[in-house]
């Protein structure tokens, strides 16, 4: 075994790329029903390509929904033990017409490699795959014990994952929790993201008379569900910015001036995202920039209202109902439950008369932290800079991946974000892709992250 990982994965890239197109070509949509063989298909081929890569007790494990693929190997000199999670199943391709390539023929041009998975979050997951084999090819053993617990409903919130990690708690049992399933920066710029956001969402209908009425019949006598829908819509915020509803900050942690600063280093261009976004000014709760609002403070944000006319031309009702859509993120220990009590609360109080409000729970995500001096998270660091000769930025994220705080919850773990894709990748959109020089440099890091942690004392 005189080679090592590095001339490994070198000689052998061409063949892995092969078997990422092979992976790529499972249309895994989990939203949609008609794909429930291809789900198994890619569970399936998981399975197989942790077999092949040395990993023990490997299986295909049912449940309430789509499978979870579970292998392990757990023979290293360290008593240090990971558990690697991520996702076999994809977004929908929708619009077909706008992919270059077809969106499940995987096609590298320009040193990316372009489909539906390619870094959400397939490739990732591959390459967790591929690293453990290199270090097992080359070393003959691995430097932690690792688990893997790869699932198939991410992209719909995987509403089985948490009931399945409960019944599986001594099968996952571990000490770091790793998911490569985020962002770098940018371009040559690693990021350990250490925080996301939480979530809750609701629906608010408005209903007035049993039927639209004419307005000039009607109108100034009788109460417009439209109108009264948007007076509580307009209340949730103050003129600064601020979510108006009482005790929604009350569990809110403040960003310390340690992160305040570490956010300022990025340098981060708030003239380019204007540009980029076609938006004169950017907006949010005062005191804050653009950074800090995103990633460190809650929001209370209308998705979506709808009702009356919506045709072409006028026509003069008064409607009978009104409806909206709305979600929040959540941060420090904001409980997204009491945060739909509280907008309830807030949505009954300010009710006009003659109309009828309903409120309608939704999803919900709690926020999640790992603290970014924890040993885990200075050992995922060291492997960034060892891969990219770059220090990696210690980030948050504004998104909600509430599987990660779950895990975290239930298996008592600090979670290491390790991201290897970039923001402009088109992950959920149509040609989505992945650079390459990240494949390759994150292969390395990975197997890196394995000997740093294999040093690092947790315990």
């Amino acid at each position: 075994m005189s080679h090592t990982y590095h001339t490994y994965l070198a000689e052998n890239r061409n063949t892995h790329l092969g078997q990422l197109k092979d992976l790529l070509s499972i249309p895994s949509i989990s939203a949609l029903s008609e794909h429930k063989t291809d789900i198994s298909r890619a569970a399936q081929w998981i399975a197989e390509a942790l077999k092949a890569a040395g990993m023990e007790n490997v299986k295909v494990m049912p449940t309430a929904g789509n499978p979870v693929v579970y292998g392990d190997w757990l023979h290293a000199d360290s008593d240090t033990t990971a558990l690697v999670y991520g996702h076999y199943d994809v977004q929908p391709v929708d619009p077909l017409e706008l992919w270059q390539t077809p969106p499940f023929e995987a096609d590298i041009r320009e040193d990316k490699i372009y489909a539906r998975g390619a870094t959400d979050d397939k490739g990732q997951v591959f390459m967790h795959i591929k690293a453990v084999e290199a270090l097992l090819k080359t070393e003959g053993k691995l430097p932690v014990n690792i688990r893997f617990c790869i699932e198939g409903e991410e992209e719909v919130g995987s509403p089985t994952l948490e009931s399945f990690v409960k019944e599986n708690k001594e099968l996952l049992t571990a000490d770091v929790l790793v998911i490569s399933d985020t962002p770098m920066l940018e371009k040559g710029k690693p990021a350990i993201c250490y925080g996301l956001r939480g979530l809750c969402a609701m629906q608010i209908d408005a209903k007035g008379a049993k039927g639209d009425l004419h307005s000039g019949i009607y109108g100034g006598g009788v109460s417009n569900p439209l109108h009264g829908l948007a007076n509580i819509l307009a209340s949730f915020h103050d003129n600064e910015g601020r979510v108006a509803i009482e005790g929604f900050y009350d569990k809110v942690t403040p960003l310390t001036e340690e992160e305040r600063e570490a956010f300022r280093a990025l340098g981060y261009d708030e003239e380019k995202v204007k540009s980029e976004l076609g938006v004169g000014e950017l907006y949010g709760e005062q005191g804050y920039t653009f950074l800090e609002r995103t990633w460190g403070r809650p929001t209370l944000e209308i998705n979506g209202m709808y009702g009356g006319f919506q045709g072409e031309g006028i026509k003069t009702v008064l409607p009978a109902e009104a409806h909206a859509k709305l979600s929040c993120r959540l941060v420090g220990e904001q409980d997204p439950i009491e945060i739909q009590q509280l907008i309830e609360e807030h949505v009954k109080k300010h009710t006009p008369p003659g109309v009828e409000i309903s409120c309608t729970r939704m999803d919900t995500g709690r926020p999640f932290i790992t603290p970014h001096d924890h040993p885990v998270i200075q050992a995922a660091m060291r492997a960034y800079e060892s891969a990219y000769n770059a220090t990696p930025a210690l980030t948050r994220m504004g998104g909600s991946i509430p599987i990660v705080e779950a895990f975290g919850r239930l298996l008592g773990l600090p979670v290491v974000l390790m991201g290897f894709g970039l923001p402009g990748e088109n992950f959920h959109a149509p040609n989505e892709h992945f650079h390459l020089e990240n494949f390759d440099k994150g292969l390395l890091t990975i197997c890196e992250y394995w000997k740093q942690l294999a040093q690092t004392q947790l315990r």
